[in-house]
């Protein structure tokens, strides 16, 4: 199958695109590289999708219309999984009309896109967040008091109504997908695991706010990259599914996850709540394990090793 992966260069899309590869489909990426962190990285698991196979790689804002209209036409996919996006609860504090032109304005004209080359399948990657405080727990599809306390997790609820549009008015068949706190190799130098896994490696205080009893249902990249998977494989007209481990980890759990995967203790440094923080993500799995066949199966002190693992041959590459 022809694939059309935007952000495909960052962490998920590249576990992703490389695992296309492998089942045989014939994948392409947009992706703008831009200096949210380090294009360099990017550029690094550029590196190693073309390792796995030929790939196309198109430069480009998913804002720009015209360009990603040429793109889709001269690709042709018969679907497209739609990751690029402006990530993280924190930042989008400061910038929330940078995320709102790149989380809704770049999903409509990847939407767009897709209705006017006739594209008939489209994967959307929500998030956790859009569950904000105001729910039962674990959180369900179908909880409609959904209230979103940051400007992230509000671009990413507009994403999905773009979606439920696209699908009820063209009959693109179109799925949203919930991820939580996805980590693994390759992740993002702002998320908390990697931060904290470099800070307490060179022996500096690591953040901690609050009392360190939020939770958060951490899920391991490749059991998110199945999920995506299976819902490329699924038939609906539209469809909202959790990717999640239904397991959530405490802070204080995490980092003591870090410190044995080490072997070093950690040096803390407590600081109040931070604004726009949930107290908790927990997924409720069974629609996806239902109907999808969704099957998390990395522990989270096994995932973390694997995550220390790849650290340190990142950083063993990287020592001049």
């Amino acid at each position: 199958m022809k694939i059309l992966v935007t952000g495909g260069a960052g962490f998920i899309g590249s576990h992703l695109v490389e695992h296309l590869l492998q089942l045989g489909h014939c994948p392409s990426i947009i992706d703008d590289l831009n200096p949210f962190y380090l294009p360099d990285l990017k550029r690094q698991n550029l590196d190693s999708i073309r390792q796995q196979g030929d790939c196309h790689f198109h430069l480009a804002d998913i804002r720009n219309a015209e360009q990603v209209f040429e793109i889709v036409k001269q690709e042709q996919p018969e679907a497209i999984i739609h990751l690029a996006a402006r990530a993280g609860v924190r930042p989008s504090l400061e910038q929330p009309l940078l995320y709102e032109t790149v989380n809704v304005h770049g999903t409509l004209t990847m939407l767009e896109a897709a209705r006017i080359a006739g594209v008939r399948k489209f994967i959307f990657a929500s998030s956790s967040s859009i569950y904000g405080v105001a729910n039962q727990v674990p959180f369900r599809e179908d909880d409609g008091a959904v209230m979103p306390i940051s400007p992230y997790a509000a671009s990413k609820i507009s994403g999905e109504k773009f979606c439920y549009t696209y699908a009820h008015l063209y009959g693109i068949s179109t799925i949203c997908l919930r991820f939580f706190t996805v980590y693994g190799p390759r992740q993002r130098p702002d998320l908390a695991i990697r931060k904290f896994t470099e800070m307490i490696d060179d022996g500096r205080p690591i953040p901690v706010f609050g009392d360190g009893s939020t939770g958060r249902d951490y899920t391991f990249v490749d059991d998110t990259v199945n999920g995506i998977i299976a819902a490329l494989n699924h038939t609906c007209t539209f469809d909202v599914f959790n990717l999640g481990n239904s397991h959530p980890i405490t802070l204080n759990q995490m980092i003591r996850a870090i410190e044995q995967a080490l072997g070093k203790e950690a040096v803390t440094r407590r600081l109040p709540d931070q604004p726009g923080d949930v107290p908790i993500t927990y997924a409720d799995i069974s629609k996806a394990v239902r109907l999808l066949g969704y099957n998390p199966s990395t522990a989270f002190e096994d995932g973390i090793e694997r995550f220390v693992e790849w650290y340190r041959a990142s950083r063993a590459n990287m020592a001049p």
